[in-house]
């Protein structure tokens, strides 16, 4: 394109490079062997198992490079990953390869590619990442977006954007207002979204994974000498997760036979269902089952009773409670899951890699809900950056509420 100007990013690339082949970097690997697209961790901030100095390193080190580590990201995660993220996405140097992604496992990845000089062309910014100001007056225009970003592909609010520029009694000046109008409302998933995300530990050890579309789900042990039913009034029931045998990478011991003896006290197993309320749990095995999560009010110990009447294990209306202030306020996310231990006793307070068994429940309608706020807070903290960064205070934000029939934040930003 004539007069196209092609941003440099040499700086970016090299060190991608040096940090790749570094090795340093949990996750931040070759995906080739010509070395020509890499991994890159993206395990979200708002995951229970997400490891600050593990799963956020590689970003925390781009933003120390570039000098950024100032007292206001000195422990944000999400700010760091928003930062490097926006970098690479910019960068005619850059590609991502979303094919090759694994977003749904453990250990979740993103894969990038080089891209050769030949192939580089001019590349705009996305308007996610970057702020440009009015060069001289314009009419009022006004334009509509229905994209947010997720980092992990979750669904997005509504954004509305507006651009003015308005004429002072003193003389004319430049501004771009950008309204961010932001649904407060927590909805419930809908016939279809239900799904129950269930991890399976022995002894600290992950044995199994299962992900269930459905309201219902129930985990049960089923010895290895039993056929499993395959008549079709069984295969009607809703689904069913079969405790594993012991794997022989568990070691030998008193733990691994009492694990052994444990299970086939779990042949009825727990049942778990989700309704408008929550998402209740009932016991019908004689094995004992005690739980913790997010929404217990009562302290000490929580046991699930034998066939008595279901308990809630995770309030939907506690959860839209935490999630809208997570959202205002910022902080901890809200968790999305609760853990039962089988067979022994567990509190908020214990560590449960030391059980013999723990399953931990999480709820994918909630993440999807937790990632979207989260990719909201990371806007706000690069624009609030940006006003920070302005020595003269050219660049303004003011957070301002607006009372209408749907609870909307509004974000104005005036440069």
């Amino acid at each position: 394109m004539a007069g196209g100007k092609m941003r440099s990013t040499r700086r970016l690339r090299s060190w991608i490079v040096e940090q790749v082949s570094s090795g340093k970097y949990p996750g931040l690997v070759w995906d080739d062997e010509a070395k020509t697209m890499f991994r890159i961790p993206w395990k979200h901030a708002g995951k229970q198992d997400f490891r600050k100095d593990e799963d956020a390193a590689i970003f925390k080190a781009w933003a120390e490079f570039k000098g950024k580590l100032t007292d206001g990201s000195q422990d944000n995660p999400a700010s760091w990953k928003t930062r490097l993220r926006c970098a690479l996405n910019k960068s005619p140097e850059f590609m991502e390869v979303m094919e090759r992604a694994q977003l749904d496992i453990s250990e979740p990845y993103k894969v990038y590619r080089l891209v050769p000089i030949n192939e580089q062309g001019v590349v705009v910014p996305e308007k996610k990442c970057r702020v440009k100001a009015a060069k001289r007056p314009k009419r009022r225009r006004r334009s509509s977006s229905s994209d947010s970003e997720s980092d992990d592909g979750g669904v997005g609010k509504q954004i509305k954007t507006e651009e003015v520029t308005s004429q002072l009694v003193s003389g004319l000046v430049d501004e771009i207002r950008l309204d961010v109008r932001i649904e407060e409302s927590v909805a419930a998933p809908t016939e279809g979204q239900d799904s129950f995300s269930v991890v399976v530990h022995y002894l600290g050890q992950e044995v199994l994974k299962r992900q269930i579309q459905g309201t219902d789900v129930r985990i049960t042990y089923l010895p290895s000498s039993l056929v499993p039913p395959t008549s079709a009034a069984l295969k009607a029931r809703f689904p069913r997760i079969p405790l594993p045998e012991p794997p022989s990478t568990l070691p030998v011991g008193q733990e691994r036979q009492a694990l052994a003896t444990l299970l086939p006290f779990m042949e009825k197993g727990v049942v778990l269902t989700s309704t408008p309320q929550g998402v209740y749990g009932k016991r019908f095995c004689q094995g004992r089952v005690f739980w913790t999560g997010p929404h217990t009010t009562a302290p000490g110990l929580h046991k699930m009773e034998r066939n008595t009447e279901p308990v809630m294990l995770f309030s939907k209306d506690a959860f839209k409670q935490q999630l809208d202030n997570f959202r205002s306020n910022g902080g901890v996310p809200p968790q999305c899951g609760v853990t039962l231990c089988f067979g022994e006793e567990l509190s908020n307070t214990e560590d449960p890699s030391g059980k013999l068994i723990i399953v931990q429940i999480t709820l994918p309608w909630a993440e999807e809900q937790v990632q979207t706020a989260q990719s909201f807070i990371e806007s706000i903290s690069i624009l609030q950056s940006l006003a920070s960064q302005s020595p003269l205070g050219e660049i303004t934000l003011n957070l301002v509420s607006v009372d209408s029939p749907m609870s909307e934040t509004i974000i104005c930003g005036s440069f």
